[in-house]
Order: structure tokens, then sequence, then C-alpha cells
């Protein structure tokens, strides 16, 4: 991982911001794909880690062998990764997008800060308290609201799933982890998805064969390989707080294309909750 002195600030800035949106992209479009390919949530997630780990073999350098430490970080960045985004994705099925992202984003934050203050021995603050009480007031209203999936309390459940491992992640490379989204990580994801991938089907059923294929081609490389490049880089220079705060970039990109393309509920309680969320990230970031 990129030593915290050779990533500059606003480098980071950039860098997290870009992976947010990236991220956000990248759920509508595997909204789409599980609308229209007959794929589940983990078949998707499965050819996205296939595509990511497919591409780096074929790159110069990036099927290069690591050592003992970094095989066993590549490991456990690869399970986060795996639990992570195939959780994001049965959230996106079974509540919808925008729900689904607010609620994985929402309790990343906070199960962030409380890992931070548990596992790391970091300051939890007045501010924090009440920054966790806010955020779980948003998430209430949030689960509140009519959901435009078919089975909300599955796709809830899976959403904070979701926010605890993409926060797992986090608190390991806070930790002085080596987290990084190469080859070993991409392999292992893929093998972890690779029984339930197969029992529920991997092979598209439905849809435009060509728009499917670019979709996973897209949702492989964009929102996968690269988005989780930047992430990590940018955690060496930006505090988890303020990468918290940028991560907002991509509720907000999935709200916006799934009320506007994908005819998603726009309600009262969905903006309370989210309002909820953005005071209490915000007051987590002033800390």
């Amino acid at each position: 991982m990129t030593s915290h002195a050779a990533v500059p600030f606003r480098h980071g800035l950039l860098s997290i911001s870009a992976a947010a949106v990236a991220w956000g992209v990248g759920g509508a479009v595997a909204a789409l794909l599980l609308r229209t390919s007959g794929l589940g949530p983990v078949a998707v997630s499965f050819w996205r880690f296939a595509v990511a780990a497919l591409c780096l073999v074929l790159l110069p350098h990036g099927g290069r062998q690591a050592g003992p430490a970094r095989r066993g970080a590549a490991v456990l960045t690869g399970i986060g990764l795996a639990v992570s985004q195939c959780a994001y994705f049965g959230s996106v099925q079974f509540a919808g997008l925008g729900l689904g992202t607010l609620i994985t984003i929402g309790a990343g934050p906070v199960l962030t800060g409380l890992g931070g203050h548990v596992l790391l021995g970091e300051r939890l603050t007045r501010r924090a308290v009440a920054a966790v009480g806010l955020a779980l007031g948003g998430l209430a209203l949030l689960v509140a609201a009519p959901a435009a999936g078919p089975r909300p309390g599955l796709g809830v459940g899976l959403a904070v799933l979701a926010g605890a491992g993409q926060s797992g992640l986090t608190l390991w490379a806070r930790g002085g982890g080596s987290a990084r989204a190469g080859t070993g990580a991409f392999a292992t994801g893929l093998l972890c998805l690779l029984p339930l991938a197969a029992a529920q089907g991997v092979l598209p059923t439905e849809g435009d064969p060509a728009l499917t294929g670019g979709a996973l081609l897209f949702l492989g490389t964009v929102p996968t390989l690269f988005a989780y490049r930047w992430y990590f880089t940018g955690l060496t220079a930006v505090p988890g707080t303020t990468a918290a705060v940028l991560v907002l970039l991509e509720p907000a990109t999935a709200a916006v294309i799934g009320v506007a393309l994908l005819g998603e509920p726009l309600t009262a309680g969905l903006l309370a909750g989210s309002a909820l969320l953005l005071a209490a990230i915000a007051a987590l970031a002033r800390e």
C-alpha cells in the first residue's frame, strides 16, 4: 500500500471522491442487471470480481506474487469485499437502489466510529455520540420509508451488513493493515462467492447478451478495479471521518439515478432520514 507521505492530501480527496461516484454509478448498473439479466446479487458480485481479477492478471505486473504478509492481507481484504459487495447488491435488489445505498453508507461511518473506539482506542467524544444518535434516527426513518424493492426488511439487513463489511476494511486500513485491492483480494472474493454463485446460477437467462456483457465489464473495471484502488490510496492521506463525508457522493449519485432513471419513489421519510444521516456524518467530520 502506498505510504502516507507519498499521497498528497488533495490527491487523496479526489481519489475518494472519484471512488464514491464510481460506486454510485456501479450500484445503478447492478440494479439494472438485477432487473434485466436474470442474474442474482451473488452472481453479479461473482462476475464483478472475475472481471477485476482477470484484468489484473492481464495487466503488466498485475499478477505478481507477494510475500506471506501481503497474501494474508489480500485474503482478509477479499473476504471483506465479497461480504460487503454481495450484501450491497442484495440490498439493492430487495430494498431498492436509493434506500439500500443510503442505509449502507449511513451505517458505515457509525460502525467505523464505534469500531475505531473499541478496536483502535480512538476517542469517542460527545459530538460523536450525538452523531451516532442522529444516524440511528435517520436509519429508523429510512427503514420506515416505502421501499422500491419487494422485501425491504431483508434489504435493510443486507445494507447494514454491507456497511459493516466496508467499515471493517476502513478500520483495517486505518489500523495499519495493508488493505489493497489487488489480484489476491479479488481472487479471494471470487473463490468465496463461487459456491453460492454456482447454486444461484452464474449465466444470464434474460435480456440482451451484449448489454449484459457490457454492464458486467463496466462493473468489474470502473467501480471495482479502479474505484477500490482509488479509495485505498485516498485513505493513506485522508482521515477516516473525512473519507466518510466524501463517500456520501455514492448515495447521492445512486439516489439521483434511482429516482430519475429507475422510477424509484422520492418520499418525505427518505428525505428526512437522509438529512439526519448527512447531519450525523457532518458532525463526525468535525471531530
